[in-house]
């Protein structure tokens, strides 16, 4: 067969190591000898001798479920092979986190990572608000996370002169040592929401990085995740 379909641009690599790579854009590709974790229905292709295991709800939690009525239901994947992940076309990263390291996350944003990671559910500061999840996962540990993004995020540093306000619906994660809190502007509401009523901001002060993504979370959207 020729064509430009079948040029390298769009073929499968072969895999040089064990774990989490970046296959394109859209797609990630992992490598197991052993078991990783990844959201249910998110495996788009794989080979090998590999089982599938469901692990409940996963990143999200019952609590948060019960609180929110959302959650990220999780699936085992269990032996040797290799496996591609993806979800909705959206853009593909891998964060790698180091021992001491501390990354907050959507937990909408999750894709699939190293079973060497654990995760707690922690409540954002601000208990009151509904937008961007009332809670999120933080992972510690050492590994690879992979995360999903509508679109290419944008990586904003914060530091104690600059502290960083992000809309509630467009906040990815952030790194440790940041402090989060409710920002209330309901002169600029009209501005940022296209109508008259109180903006909500999430502010993150001190020293490290936050993640946004170039687009907001609309009501259909947010109840497929």
């Amino acid at each position: 067969m020729k064509g430009d379909l079948f040029s390298s641009r769009h073929m499968a690599q072969p895999a040089v190591a064990p774990g989490m790579t970046v296959e394109n854009a859209k797609c990630l590709r992992y490598t197991v000898n052993g078991e990783m974790l990844a959201r249910q229905g998110a495996m788009i292709a794989y080979r090998g001798r590999l089982q599938f295991e469901r692990k409940g709800q996963g990143v999200g939690g019952m609590l948060k479920r019960a609180v929110t009525g959302e959650g990220l239901p999780l699936m085992a994947v269990r032996g040797e092979g290799e496996a591609w992940f993806a979800h909705e076309a959206q853009n593909c990263f891998i964060v790698e986190v180091e021992p001491g390291d501390e990354f907050t996350v959507n937990g909408r944003n999750v894709l699939c990572f190293d079973a060497t990671l654990s995760y707690r559910i922690a409540t954002v500061k601000g208990a009151g608000i509904t937008g961007g999840g009332l809670f999120n996962s933080v992972f510690t540990g050492h590994g690879g996370l992979g995360l999903i993004c509508e679109g290419n995020p944008l990586v904003i540093p914060v530091s104690p002169q600059y502290p960083v306000y992000v809309d509630t619906d467009a906040i990815v994660g952030w790194t440790a040592g940041l402090q989060t809190s409710l920002h209330r502007s309901q002169s600029i509401g009209s501005m940022l929401r296209g109508g008259s009523g109180e903006a909500v901001q999430l502010v993150l002060q001190g020293e490290g990085h936050v993640v946004v993504r170039p687009s907001e979370a609309t009501p259909q959207k947010a109840g497929q995740h």
